[in-house]
């Protein structure tokens, strides 16, 4: 799915670049664009190969010598009704060209850039039963958007993440019709997925990737003019990498659980074309006080147990079973239909975790990748139609 969602955003920025009046020469895109389109390597940016040290809050901001990274934020709420609540804000930059210098001409033209951002905001709201989706496309100037780590800023106009100080952070977010203004409280330390944060998804593919799985949320959500109060949880996910998925992988299902015991469980699954298990498949489980817990593929299982069918006749499956170990969930959707309908199609939403006998042991988010797609429309790769 990342491969096209890096096409989304080299086409969002080549129409949002040759719409633009400033500056007189715009960046180079096209030269960007066979990168992010092509299947073969692409050339001048960093590669995540090995195991690294990290560094915070320096890793907080931008890795602009990678091609691509995110910023991914997911929030478990409850209003005072107790009625739940389901907030994603997710900042993705792309690197049309590596930057060999030629892109600051003339010298300190900042809107000569080959960086781009594409911002996701949504909303999961039980009381209306609706998922609303918005989305922006900007380039990397500071009037536009950005990321900076110390004080930590994350900024696409104006949506924005600013830290008030290193624990606190605060989001703002005007999509129209719906909103958000939360203050997020860090918890614990990140969590290095994968190899001591090396998260390898085949043979030649890597990101860096970390977590902030226990975040306290409070604040404002507003729907249709109508505000409320919410608090809960809240997950931040950070990958760069300047590889893509592997010929054969379809996609991902990910999960992001939040556990009420205060286990916190990332697993993810990458579909092959091919209907085997992927050697590739991860996961990690931290808890407070104890130390974090690498999954490899033989460690669960996850098993689609329910399949909603959109009106185009494509199944997202959005019922599951999970096993780690001697346990046995069920993660069910809050409401079937929370795709982004956005310049690439996938589901994001909420969902809840209930126990062998039922009873609720969680909340957290499910990201399903790669269904909406031709080839398994044409039945291949193990789509669900």
């Amino acid at each position: 799915m990342w491969s096209r969602m890096l096409y989304a955003i080299g086409l969002g920025a080549l129409l949002l670049l040759s719409g633009c009046d400033q500056p007189p020469n715009p960046p180079r895109a096209s030269l960007g664009l066979d990168a992010v389109l092509g299947d073969g390597e692409p050339h001048g940016f960093a590669r995540a190969d090995a195991p690294r040290v990290f560094n915070f809050p320096a890793d907080y901001g931008a890795h602009p010598d990678f091609r691509s990274e995110w910023w991914y934020l997911t929030f478990t709420l409850e209003d005072d009704e107790n009625r739940p609540v389901g907030v994603q804000l997710t900042l993705f930059r792309q690197a049309l060209a590596a930057d060999d210098g030629s892109m600051r001409e003339p010298p300190g033209n900042r809107w000569q850039t080959p960086q781009v951002y594409l911002a996701h905001f949504a909303v999961t709201d039980t009381v209306s039963g609706t998922h609303r989706a918005s989305e922006r496309f900007a380039r990397g100037h500071p009037r536009l958007a950005g990321v900076t780590a110390d004080p930590f800023h994350l900024w696409l106009e104006d949506w924005q993440v600013l830290a008030v100080d290193r624990s606190t952070w605060q989001l703002t977010v005007d999509a129209g019709e719906v909103g958000a203004a939360l203050e997020l409280s860090l918890r614990g330390a990140p969590v290095l997925q994968g190899e001591a944060g090396l998260s390898r998804k085949g043979e030649r593919q890597a990101s860096y990737y970390y977590s902030l799985p226990d975040i306290a949320v409070s604040g404002q959500v507003r729907v249709d003019g109508v505000e409320r109060h919410v608090q809960g949880g809240g997950w931040l996910d950070r990958e760069w990498s300047t590889s893509v998925l592997s010929a054969g992988q379809l996609g991902w299902d990910w999960f992001a659980l939040s556990l009420d015991d205060g286990r916190r469980v990332m697993l993810f699954r990458l579909r092959r074309g091919d209907g085997a298990r992927d050697p590739h498949d991860q996961g990690m489980v931290s808890a407070p006080g104890v130390r974090d817990r690498l999954l490899m593929a033989p460690d669960f299982e996850l098993r689609p147990v329910r399949v909603w069918q959109d009106e185009k006749g494509v199944g997202w499956p959005v019922g599951w079973s999970v096993r780690l170990g001697s346990e046995t969930w069920s993660v069910e959707a809050v409401m079937d239909d929370q795709r982004m309908q956005t310049s690439i199609r996938y589901w994001e939403g909420l969902v809840t975790v209930r126990d062998d006998a039922g009873a609720r042991i969680g909340r957290g988010y499910l990201e399903l990748t790669g269904y909406d797609d031709a080839r398994q429309a044409d039945g291949l790769g193990g789509g669900w139609r």
